[in-house]
């Protein structure tokens, strides 16, 4: 470890002085530190099923969708009709967001998200 010098400040803020490679060495470690946090929090949510993960084959499934709403609907089984009764958003309309035609609203898709089990980023 740098040796480090404590300094006090002319409006009396104590202070550190400590040479670059150390701050720098700081810095990586605190950026580990939310490294390993983030994955940890991940780990986590994969553990108790509230994070969904996706094969090699559907992220490849999910590419070629004509929206994520089309993979999504369909990843979880539902007809455009079931999904509008579940969502109370008319059958063409979801057929208009799903071909692209039409962007939807952030309430439409946060109905539409809320009914699929996903996030609205999750259709955009």
């Amino acid at each position: 470890m740098t040796k480090v010098q404590k300094i006090t400040s002319p409006n009396g803020e104590e202070m550190v002085l400590m040479s670059v490679a150390e701050y720098e060495r700081l810095l990586e470690a605190a950026e580990d530190l939310r490294d390993s946090e983030i994955a940890e929090r991940s780990r986590r949510e994969i553990e108790a099923g509230t994070e969904e993960l996706l094969t090699h084959g559907e992220v490849t499934e999910m590419l070629a969708a004509k929206s994520p709403l089309a993979f999504w609907r369909k990843k979880r089984g539902l007809t455009q009709a079931a999904l509008a009764k579940a969502t109370g958003v008319a059958q063409g309309f979801l057929s208009e967001i799903e071909a692209g035609q039409k962007p939807g609203t952030a309430a439409t898709l946060k109905k539409i998200a809320d009914a699929l089990r996903i996030t609205v980023d999750d259709l955009i």
